[in-house]
């Protein structure tokens, strides 16, 4: 056999074995999970490094695709979505879905009750929040695999608000249902504006505060620049993450796969809770340092003067739907049960 030939024969072979390789680690399952985040954001970058996780954990067995919000369907219809196959799964705050049942507007971001992420978490898995929320998105095709959240949202401010009273008649940008109704009853003058126009909008002095994600984004997107006074932490927003897949697909894995995406569920939780955590500390000295912000950080009363008024919103949507009565006494009974009312 000429050189040539041999050559030829090995480049070959090669090329078989680089195909047969290749098969061997081609994953068993391709998904695509939508987010309600942009790309770049933290909670995006810290979705897709939980994609990489299962991808490592199921010995790349399950590769997942993770995309910005609107990448597919909008925020709004990921529900559907999911339950239909065009999603295989989520990664997303419930309260988009609030149209379909109010009890996803409870569960998604239940205004003034939680102070620290794992109070949140602790309810989901040890309080009947996980069980509620599974059986809520079933009907839909939608299996729930578990909760996440992120740090308590910083609160926007281009006027001092340093008492429940200083919201009297503060216009303010506030998403449209619960949280909406809440900032109504303490006094404030909500306004509904979509996330992409509150910098122009605290700019022109359209809206004087605003409720707007955690601290690090506010800080990197400059809104502290011009709205001089954020409150931080956090006094009124913790929205739950719903991380969910399609049914049919999740019923049809082996168990193995199953206790895999489970865990790395739980991962997550951690890993997401504690990087923003960090960048929030980093964007609060940069803050700091900057003569022309103040951070303002309410009193444990002044939080609980919230909270009373948010109560009586919590009380006022549970007689809504069977489901938000049932999910409103099981987080009133763990509130209590912890002393957190």
């Amino acid at each position: 056999m000429t050189f040539s030939k041999k050559l030829a024969s090995a480049v070959a072979v090669s090329a078989s074995i680089l195909a047969m390789t290749s098969a061997a680690l081609a994953a068993d399952y391709n998904w695509t999970f939508q987010t309600s985040e942009t790309a770049g954001e933290p909670g995006f970058v810290n979705k897709t490094k939980w994609a990489e996780n299962v991808g490592v954990l199921s010995g790349g067995r399950i590769e997942i695709e993770i995309l910005p919000i609107g990448a597919v369907v909008p925020h709004t219809d990921t529900l559907d979505a999911v339950g239909a196959g065009i999603l295989q799964g989520h990664l997303t705050d419930p309260s988009y879905f609030s149209g379909k049942d109010p009890a996803f507007a409870m569960m998604g971001n239940l205004v003034g009750a939680w102070s620290d992420p794992f109070e949140l978490i602790g309810f989901m898995q040890s309080g009947g929040g996980h069980e509620l929320y599974a059986e809520l998105v079933e009907p839909y095709g939608v299996h729930f695999i578990g909760a996440a959240a992120t740090e308590p949202e910083a609160f926007v401010a281009a006027v001092p608000i340093r008492t429940v009273e200083d919201l009297q008649g503060v216009k303010l940008r506030a998403p449209e249902g619960m949280v909406f109704e809440i900032f109504s009853k303490a006094g404030a003058a909500p306004v509904s504006l979509p996330g992409s126009e509150i910098f122009s909008a605290l700019d022109k002095g359209v809206v004087e505060a605003a409720d707007n994600t955690v601290f690090a984004t506010n800080q990197a997107l400059g809104m502290n620049d011009i709205a001089n006074y954020p409150l931080y932490p956090g006094f009124h927003s913790l929205p739950l993450i719903d991380i969910s897949i399609n049914k049919e697909i999740w019923d049809g894995l082996p168990e193995d796969l199953q206790a895999i995406l489970t865990a790395s569920v739980d991962q997550f939780i951690f890993d997401h809770v504690y990087s923003v955590r960090k960048l929030d500390a980093e964007a609060v000295a940069e803050a700091r340092a900057n003569p022309d912000i103040e951070i303002i950080n309410w009193s444990g009363d002044e939080r609980a003067k919230f909270r009373r008024i948010a109560q009586q919103e919590w009380e006022n949507w549970a007689g809504r739907s069977e489901m938000t009565q049932r999910y409103y006494d099981a987080v009133v009974a763990y509130l209590e049960g912890r002393n957190l009312l």
